[in-house]
């Protein structure tokens, strides 16, 4: 067999060493060129993406809480619910000791019978009816008279000065009777007048009426109903037999059906931002849930201005720092998990009124 043509072996190793260096060159051409454009390239796709919308994950879960507490003290004698529990608005949740308000209704009925007997005999006395005066008118007639003929006796000179004093002195004290006895029968009147402010009836019964309302209001109270619907928490303290204080709050009802969402944005992306504009709400807690809602409202101020203890910056140490504005976002459908006031979300606003 013959042996391969040296020269041919000579030129297809010339070929492949000239086409090494080319290709390599080409190699080089491209990342050289091709990675700053894909670079370039990715860049511009990110920033358009960022364009039309503004995003936070400073937001949080809001649900309304009512704290609620009793509105009269005294011991605690029947719990009807617990921690976690819902109710519905206008349920009891537990009720205090009522027999002490039922014995201020008592005493307030009590009051009231008392107030009108008083005002029964007031109408029936003499005072009243004139019963007096029509006596005093009597006597004064009868004194009068009796003076007539003691003032003729004496200018006869058959009676004594002192008889006629003593006619004269019967006379004054008859008319000063009458008008005692008319001044008892205003004041009896006035006693049993109704005033502008109830019309009608009687102060004293007026009176007795409104404390007996009072005692039944406070007797209304002793059974403490929720406010509105929601879920039961903090209910530690509400035991059989502690002591409710006024005003002291035993438990909390959150609002779960009335949920919302308190993103806190930077003052730097209000610029396009207007109530109405769509939004797409995420969740740490549940990574697979994603809801839709929009912009309620912008808040009327920043974090700052509402804080205990507002920032001053006239001292001369100032440092400017960016203001975060609270929005709140409404949830536009019902969410297949259950949503849990205080839990960490992503919001994102679409500036540009995209619908997502």
């Amino acid at each position: 067999m013959a042996d391969a043509d040296p020269t041919f072996e000579t030129d297809v190793t010339d070929t492949e060493t000239a086409t090494a260096p080319r290709a390599k060159r080409w190699r080089g051409r491209i990342i050289m060129y091709g990675l700053p454009l894909l670079v370039l390239l990715g860049g511009g796709y990110y920033w358009q993406s960022l364009q039309g919308k503004v995003s936070t994950d400073n937001a949080y879960l809001r649900q309304d809480k009512v704290s609620v507490g009793a509105e009269v003290s005294g011991p605690i004698s029947q719990v009807l619910v617990k921690s976690g529990q819902d109710v519905t608005e206008g349920q009891v949740l537990f009720r205090i000791d009522a027999r002490p308000y039922e014995l201020q209704v008592a005493q307030a009925n009590a009051a009231i019978a008392s107030a009108q007997a008083n005002v029964t005999a007031l109408s029936n006395s003499s005072d009243y009816t004139g019963v007096d005066i029509s006596g005093a008118r009597e006597d004064i007639a009868f004194a009068q008279a009796t003076l007539a003929r003691q003032e003729a006796l004496w200018r006869r000179g058959f009676t004594t000065k002192a008889d006629y004093e003593a006619a004269q002195h019967s006379v004054s004290q008859a008319r000063e009777q009458l008008r005692q006895a008319e001044a008892d029968q205003q004041a009896a009147r006035a006693k049993l007048a109704t005033g502008a402010a109830v019309p009608g009836q009687n102060p004293q019964i007026a009176a007795a009426m409104a404390q007996r309302d009072a005692a039944m209001l406070n007797l209304s109270r002793a059974t403490v109903r929720a406010p509105k619907g929601g879920r039961v928490a903090q209910a530690d303290r509400l035991q059989v037999g502690q002591q409710a204080i006024t005003g002291l709050p035993v438990l909390t009802i959150v609002a779960n059906k009335e949920s919302y969402i308190e993103a806190n944005f930077k003052e730097t992306e209000l610029a396009n931002m207007k109530v109405g504009q769509p939004a797409k709400i995420t969740f740490d807690a549940y990574p697979d849930l994603e809801l839709k809602g929009h912009v309620a409202y912008l808040g009327a101020g920043t974090g700052s201005e509402f804080s205990v203890i507002p920032a001053q910056n006239a001292t001369g140490n100032w440092v400017k720092v960016t203001q975060r504005v609270p929005v709140r976002i409404t949830i536009d459908e019902k969410s297949p998990r259950s949503l849990i006031a205080g839990l960490s979300t992503h919001v994102t606003v679409y500036t540009d009124g995209r619908k997502k």
